[in-house]
C-alpha cells in the first residue's frame, strides 16, 4: 500500500476530485494548507502588490493499493496541471498496514467497502 500526498492549487481541487472519482478513487482526506514556494517576488495586479511567497493550496492524502498508484498519480497530474509555476507536488510513501477500527480488520482490504 502507498500513501499519496498531493499539494495542488485550490482552484484545481474540483477537477482533481472528479478525475480521481473517474478512476474509482473516492476516499481521501484533504486540508487547506499554506506554504512557501520558489516564486518569491511580489506581483502587481490592478495597482495592488501581492506577496507570492505564501501560497494557499490544498493537500490531499490518499491511501491506495500498490496497483492503483500509477492511475491515481496520473489522474492528479492531468487534472491539476496548468503548466505554470506553482502547480504543486506529489509525494509517495510506503504504508506498512491499515486497520478498520469498527471491525478490527487489517490489511489492504480495509481500504474499500465490501460489496
Amino acid at each position: 500500500m502507498k500513501k499519496i500526498d498531493a499539494i495542488i492549487r485550490l482552484t484545481k481541487y474540483e477537477d482533481v476530485r472528479k478525475a480521481l472519482a473517474d478512476q474509482d478513487i473516492t476516499f481521501f482526506s484533504y486540508w487547506d494548507v499554506r506554504g512557501v514556494g520558489t516564486a518569491l517576488e511580489p506581483h502587481l495586479y490592478r495597482g495592488t502588490v501581492y506577496d507570492t511567497s505564501i501560497i494557499e493550496r490544498r493537500l490531499l492524502s490518499i491511501i491506495v493499493r500498490d496497483e492503483n498508484v500509477d492511475k491515481t498519480v496520473q489522474a492528479i497530474i492531468m487534472a491539476a496541471r496548468t503548466g505554470d509555476v506553482g502547480d504543486g507536488r506529489i509525494f509517495i510513501t510506503d504504508v506498512e498496514n491499515t486497520y478498520r477500527i469498527r471491525t478490527g480488520e487489517a490489511g489492504p482490504e480495509t481500504l474499500y467497502i465490501k460489496k
